[in-house]
């Protein structure tokens, strides 16, 4: 491969100017393919650079589409990129600690915020924001995951426990797996189920046409859902959801595969007219209650977490009959 740069040794990570001259080898290829040859990174690396600006030539930025003459030069920038399994301390707005005991925490998480990093979030997590709070926190799980047994997903908000201690870590995982931990959840839904109490039982899988979607699929994974209705409001209704199994998305998919998507929730098909009535702009989707095997002593354990400012609000709106 004939190349040249200003730099000896490129990296992706770095931060610095390349010149890069095209050699023949490379005639007619398309930028983003000879971009990511002559600096050894994917092409989907290759076009994100090229989408923000950060490649040119003549003075002028290029398009991907753009097909590559020898002899011609491109200057490239490459932004200094965050690992994105970094942890970031940082004090997390309205990550409130619920119970603080000596083998594990239980915090109040906020909508917004992920678990632990991952590979295309750059927001809050739960594991930088206990960090932020003081809190070291050591198990044999990955770093960016220390002390993480469940997750709630970024747009639920509600309780959740991590562990502090080996010891517990090993313990709550075992409850998680085992499902002798009860997870409450309470969900505002459109419209008022039928029955007012039971159970849905419709195995869940990736959506086939929505990568970022769940779907209820011929030869998905057990899904079980048992709910009660606790009020109903007429447009929507306030339910009690008591999880047997975790899937991702399981209550909101199980709702929506009823024609009761939860409220708020336009990725499963929720009344966006309703949403902005209720002044949702999320979800109404709340971890209400967790209880567990305290994983030293043995004594049951019981958290609540009450309802977030907006979904107290929504629920305002409905009780008072202007929805």
């Amino acid at each position: 491969m004939r190349w040249n740069t200003m730099c000896e040794h490129p990296t992706p990570a770095a931060t610095a100017a390349r010149r890069l001259v095209v050699p023949a080898d490379l005639a007619g290829t398309r930028v983003d393919a000879g971009l990511a040859q002559l600096m050894e990174i994917s092409r989907s690396q290759a076009a994100t650079l090229i989408a923000e600006g950060n490649v040119s030539s003549n003075g002028k930025a290029v398009g991907k589409s753009l097909r590559l003459v020898p002899g011609a030069v491109l200057y490239v920038v490459v932004p200094d990129r965050r690992d994105p399994l970094e942890i970031v301390e940082e004090v997390v707005e309205g990550l409130n600690i619920l119970l603080d005991d000596d083998e594990f925490v239980v915090i109040d998480k906020p909508v917004g915020v992920a678990a632990h990093p991952s590979p295309g979030w750059v927001g809050p997590t739960v594991v930088g924001g206990l960090a932020g709070l003081g809190y070291r926190i050591s198990t044999s799980g990955a770093p960016e995951r220390a002390g993480i047994v469940h997750r709630l997903d970024v747009g639920t908000s509600g309780v959740m426990v991590v562990a502090k201690t080996e010891d517990a870590y090993t313990a709550l995982k075992r409850a998680f797996k085992e499902r002798t931990v009860d997870k409450v959840y309470h969900a505002v839904v459109q419209g008022l189920p039928d029955p007012l109490a039971g159970t849905i039982d419709a195995p869940i899988g990736r959506h086939p046409g929505h990568d970022w979607r769940f779907a209820v699929i011929e030869g998905g994974r057990d899904s079980i859902t048992h709910y009660e209705v606790l009020e109903a409001f007429g447009k929507a209704s306030l339910v009690e959801v008591h999880l047997e199994t975790g899937r991702t998305h399981q209550i909101r998919v199980h709702f929506a595969a009823l024609r009761h998507p939860c409220a708020g929730d336009l990725t499963y098909g929720a009344d966006p007219r309703l949403a902005a009535t209720l002044g949702l702009t999320r979800q109404w989707l709340h971890a209400r209650e967790l209880s567990f095997d305290h994983p030293r002593k043995g004594e049951r354990v019981t958290v609540t977490s009450e309802y977030p400012q907006d979904l107290a609000y929504a629920l305002e709106v409905l009780a008072s009959g202007q929805a």
